[in-house]
């Protein structure tokens, strides 16, 4: 671990996380292990989340060093960062291991736009009330910028394999940051062919995503490629422009979100669709979307596009991503490029 990460001793994150206390500290669970707010004690201002790991789950060892291998030296504005790390034993001579990363004031993405039955706090609430319109656009441009950057822009190209809601953390300012690399995979040169990460990954035998999520070949047995991230961020639009689940119980007798977004990706009806809450306080029938960035007093007379033919864009986009068949969808680089031109129709930019 030395070669990547400053380590941290078991008995510093334990005071770090008041002792792992679930009811102060306790930021969520994922598919291998707990997640712990805390502040190290050589740096009393700064929150980490401490990430500790289910090591008697099986992957658990694979997940922790795949993570530490995508994560180690790709920087990126919009992927979480990894401050530490631990790889010891606790005070019962147990093996313990643990990633700590950036701590993301705003949570998950998902726990903005799908806040628990039983969690009624007030904040909660206003979290899905201000993920406006131009906040989704926001984050969706955000994320496939991470996703262009692992695909693209590393000496070695990464799949996340993992992408979802959970796995979209905001900050303070509602920048978003991609994270979870549990099952993130390298490619060869050439892009097509998946490697794993270490001699001692056998996680490229189970199925590279989550259900809802993971695109189709991968439910085949097809190889890991950047495909099947492009497939998983449709499905991450259309959940996020339409506020449903891909598991969501409407879906089933051969209705999937694709599906059913695909009849209603036109303007005429796409706000039979999508999530209404976002458009608060808009007027749906304007035949201009606002400006909200630029001063009034440079504001030029040009078309503008109408909120529902920015919905109907976006869904689209959606649609197409989340294709069945690879060769249906694009690449990452594209991908950015469509994203943008949407949000820059809703800005007015370049019209």
């Amino acid at each position: 671990m030395g070669k990547w990460f400053k380590g941290v001793s078991y008995n510093e994150l334990l005071t770090a996380t008041n002792r792992f206390n679930s009811s102060t500290n306790f930021l969520g669970v994922g598919n291998f292990g707990s997640v712990y707010k805390g502040i190290l004690p050589e740096d009393g201002s700064k929150s980490i989340a401490v990430k500790v790991l289910y090591l008697q789950k099986k992957g658990a060892i694979n997940s922790f060093v795949a993570e530490c291998n995508a994560l180690w030296k790709v920087r990126h504005k919009n992927l979480l960062k990894i401050v530490t790390c631990c790889s010891s034993v606790d005070f019962h001579g147990t093996e313990f291991k643990a990633l700590d990363f950036e701590y993301m004031s705003n949570g998950s993405l998902e726990k903005w736009l799908h806040p628990s039955e039983d969690d009624t706090r007030d904040d909660d609430q206003l979290h899905v009330k201000n993920m406006n319109l131009e906040r989704r656009l926001n984050v969706a441009i955000d994320v496939v910028s991470a996703l262009n950057y692992l695909h693209h822009d590393c000496e070695s190209p990464i799949v996340h394999c993992d992408l979802k809601l959970s796995n979209v953390l905001l900050d303070d300012d509602l920048i978003a940051h991609l994270g979870n690399f549990g099952l993130a995979k390298f490619l060869n040169h050439d892009r097509s062919i998946s490697r794993q990460l270490n001699e001692h990954d056998g996680s490229s035998t189970a199925i590279n995503g989550s259900i809802g999520y993971v695109s189709p070949e991968y439910r085949l047995g097809g190889e890991v490629s950047t495909q099947g991230d492009v497939y998983s961020y449709g499905i991450l639009l259309l959940e996020m422009f339409t506020g449903n689940r891909p598991t969501n119980d409407m879906f089933k007798d051969g209705v999937y979100i694709h599906n059913f977004s695909k009849m209603h990706a036109m303007p005429e009806r796409v706000l039979n669709i999508v999530d209404l809450r976002m458009l608060d306080g808009e007027n749906h029938d304007d035949n201009e979307t606002k400006n909200y960035h630029t001063p009034r007093g440079e504001r030029r007379n040009r078309a503008r596009h109408t909120t529902r033919e920015i919905l109907a864009s976006i869904i689209q986009i959606g649609v197409i991503y989340s294709s069945e068949l690879p060769s249906d969808r694009i690449n990452m680089n594209e991908v950015i490029v469509d994203v943008q031109a949407v949000k820059n129709r809703f800005l007015g930019i370049g019209m």
